[in-house]
C-alpha cells in the first residue's frame, strides 16, 4: 500500500523551488491527464469547494487537501483504505488524540522549518525585503526547523501500528525519515570537513573537521579568538595602557572585539554549515515524503472536522467496482451552500437506473446547483472523504466532466456554436463507460430544429459509450423525444405557488419562468417601459 500511495503524487516539497509548498498549487494545464480537466475545475468551483472542506491546521495539510481536489484518486483500493483510516480514527478517541497531537505540534514549528529551508539569513544589520529574509545567521530557524523533523518522527513512532493500510503508510513514511542521512545530520552531531558536511559515522576518526554547533557561543573559538587578540596587543603598548586604564570596564574592549568575532563565526556557520545542511534536507526523498505524510495525516483530520462542521448528514460512500459509472445518493446537499445552512433542501437521485438523465425546470429553480452537487459529491468521494448525503453508492469515475456554455472569441472562427461543439467533442473522445459527464445545455447558437437534432446525436453517442450523462436543458421537446424512445430519466425542479422548492422530482418542466427572473432583477417589460418614461422626463 505504501508504494501505491507514494506513486500517486509528486511530493509537494521540491528541491528546485525557492518558496514553501503553496496551499493552492498551480491550476490544471493538461486536459489529457487526470480525472478532471481545467474547464471542470472552474465549472464546479473547486476553489470554493476547498474553502468549504478545509479544516486542516498546517500549511502542508491544506496544500495536500487542495492537491487531492485537483487530482482525485481513481484507484478504488486506495480510496477504500483511506475510508478505513477515517473510520479507525473516529472509532478510537485515543488514536485521534495522538494524531491531533502530532499535527498540533507540527503546526507550531512548521513555519520555522520553511524558514530554515527557504530563508535568507541576513546577519546583524539589514532591512527585510520580504518575509523569508530573517535577521541573524539562521541559528533559531535551524534549531526549531530540525526540531520539527525530530518531533514529527518521535510522535509517529509512539503510535501503535494501525489497522488501515493507508494510515500505516502515512506513519511509515514519517518514521522512515529516522533512517535517513538527513535525519542523522539534523539530530547531530554534524561536521564540516574539506569535503562538505558529514555525519559522525562518515567523518572518520582522523579526518580534520569542525563540529557544527548552532550558536555563536563556542568556548574553544572564543578562547582562541580572545587569546589571539591579547597576543596581538602585546605588540601595541599604547593599546595595552588604554585597556589597563579601564580594567574595571573590560567589556568596552570586548564589545568592539565582538564586532569582529560575530560576523566571522556567524557567517562561517551560515554559509559553511546551515545553507549546505538545508540543501541536504530539501533534496532528501525521506524528508519530502515525511512532509507529504504529515499533510496527508492533517488532511484526514480535516475531512473528519468537515463532517462535524457541516450541519447535515454526511457519509463515507459505498464504493462499488463496476465497468460502467453509477451514482446513487439520498438526501444529498451541496457541499458549499449547505454547510451551516439548516434550511438547505436535500435531494435524491439514482443514476443506476439509466445512463442518461435529463434535468429540466424554470430559471433559478436549482437545476445547476443540483447538478454541481452531483459532480462535487463524486469528487469528494474520490478524495476518500465524506460526501454530503445520508447514503451514497458510487463507482470510481475515470473522468469527471462538467460542461457549461462557452464564450466564443474573435479568433475561434466558428462562433459560439463551434466553440461549444469543440469542447463537447474533446469530452466525448476522452470519456469511457466509467466517466461522469454533466452538460449545462447543448448546441447553443443554432436554430431550434438543428439544436434538437444535433443534441440527440451527441446524447446518443454518449449513451452508447455507457457512461453516466446528465443534461441540464430548457428544451422539453428534446426530453419528450427520449421519453418516446424509452430512454433516460426525466427530472425537473419543483415550483409551488410560482416559487422554487429546490426539490428535484420526476417529470418534465415546460416553463422557464423567465418573466419572474426578469421582474426579480428589474428588467421585465414594465420595467423597461418605466426606464424609457423616466428618460423622456429628464
Amino acid at each position: 500500500m505504501k508504494e501505491t500511495i507514494n506513486a500517486l503524487y509528486v511530493p509537494l516539497l521540491r528541491p528546485d523551488t525557492a518558496m514553501p509548498p503553496p496551499i493552492r498549487s498551480e491550476r490544471l494545464q493538461n486536459e489529457a491527464e487526470g480525472v478532471i480537466d481545467p474547464g471542470t475545475f472552474q465549472s464546479i468551483e473547486i476553489d470554493r469547494l476547498f474553502d468549504s472542506t478545509n479544516h486542516a491546521g498546517t500549511q502542508i495539510g491544506q496544500a495536500v487537501l487542495f492537491r487531492s481536489l485537483k487530482q482525485p484518486i481513481a484507484d478504488i483500493r486506495v480510496l477504500q483504505s483511506k475510508q478505513e483510516a477515517i473510520r479507525e480514527i473516529e472509532s478510537s478517541p485515543a488514536l485521534r488524540q495522538q494524531l491531533e497531537g502530532i499535527v498540533n505540534r507540527a503546526k507550531h514549528k512548521e513555519q520555522d522549518f520553511y524558514e530554515l529551508l527557504f530563508g535568507t539569513f541576513m546577519g546583524m544589520f539589514s532591512s527585510k525585503a520580504h518575509a523569508l529574509e530573517l535577521e541573524g545567521y539562521g541559528y533559531t530557524p535551524y534549531i526549531n526547523g530540525t526540531q520539527f523533523m525530530l518531533e514529527l518522527v518521535e510522535g509517529a513512532a509512539q503510535i501503535a501500528a494501525p489497522h488501515s493500510g493507508y494510515l500505516s503508510a502515512i506513519l511509515e513514511n514519517i518514521t522512515d525519515l529516522s533512517g535517513s542521512r538527513a535525519y542523522k545530520l539534523a539530530k547531530g552531531p554534524a561536521y564540516r570537513t574539506e569535503k562538505g558536511i558529514v555525519t559522525r559515522e562518515e567523518k572518520g576518526v582522523f579526518t580534520p573537521a569542525i563540529r557544527f554547533r548552532p550558536t555563536l557561543f563556542k568556548p574553544v573559538g572564543l578562547t582562541l579568538f580572545v587569546t589571539a587578540l591579547l597576543l596581538a596587543l602585546e605588540f601595541v603598548p599604547l593599546l595595552l595602557d588604554i585597556v589597563a586604564s579601564v580594567a574595571s570596564a573590560f567589556w568596552l574592549f570586548l564589545l568592539p572585539a565582538g564586532f569582529l568575532y560575530i560576523p566571522i563565526v556567524g557567517g562561517f556557520d551560515r554559509d559553511g554549515c546551515i545553507y549546505p545542511l538545508r540543501e541536504i534536507f530539501k533534496k532528501s526523498p525521506e524528508v519530502q515524503r515525511a512532509l507529504d505524510a504529515l499533510g496527508q495525516l492533517d488532511e484526514l483530520m480535516s475531512l473528519i472536522r468537515y463532517r462535524e462542521a457541516f450541519g447535515h448528514p454526511m457519509c463515507l460512500p459505498t464504493l462499488v467496482n463496476q465497468s460502467e459509472h453509477r451514482l446513487q445518493v439520498t438526501d444529498v446537499r451541496n457541499p458549499i451552500l449547505a454547510k451551516g445552512n439548516p434550511d438547505y433542501v436535500g435531494n435524491a437521485i439514482d443514476l443506476r437506473q439509466s445512463r442518461l438523465t435529463l434535468v429540466t425546470g424554470p430559471n433559478s429553480g436549482g437545476k445547476t446547483a443540483f447538478c454541481k452537487t452531483l459532480a462535487q459529491t463524486q469528487l469528494l468521494g474520490q478524495i476518500g472523504g465524506y460526501v454530503p448525503a445520508a447514503t451514497a453508492e458510487m463507482t470510481v469515475a475515470d473522468r469527471i466532466y462538467y460542461q457549461v456554455p462557452e464564450i466564443s472569441h474573435l479568433s475561434d472562427g466558428e462562433g459560439r456554436f463551434g466553440t461549444e461543439l469543440r469542447r463537447t467533442k474533446a469530452i466525448f473522445l476522452a470519456t469511457g463507460p466509467r466517466s461522469l459527464v454533466i452538460m449545462d445545455e447543448l448546441s447553443e447558437g443554432t436554430t431550434h430544429e438543428e439544436k434538437i437534432e444535433i443534441s440527440m446525436s451527441i446524447l446518443d453517442g454518449f449513451y452508447q459509450k455507457g457512461n453516466s450523462t446528465i443534461l441540464i436543458t430548457h428544451n422539453h421537446e428534446l426530453v419528450d423525444r427520449y421519453r418516446k424512445k424509452g430512454i433516460g430519466l426525466a427530472r425537473q425542479v419543483e415550483f409551488k405557488n410560482d416559487q422554487p422548492t429546490y426539490r428535484v422530482i420526476d417529470g418534465i418542466s415546460r416553463v422557464s419562468h423567465a418573466d419572474r427572473v426578469a421582474r426579480k432583477i428589474g428588467f421585465a417589460k414594465e420595467d423597461i417601459a418605466r426606464y424609457l418614461s423616466d428618460e423622456k422626463k429628464q
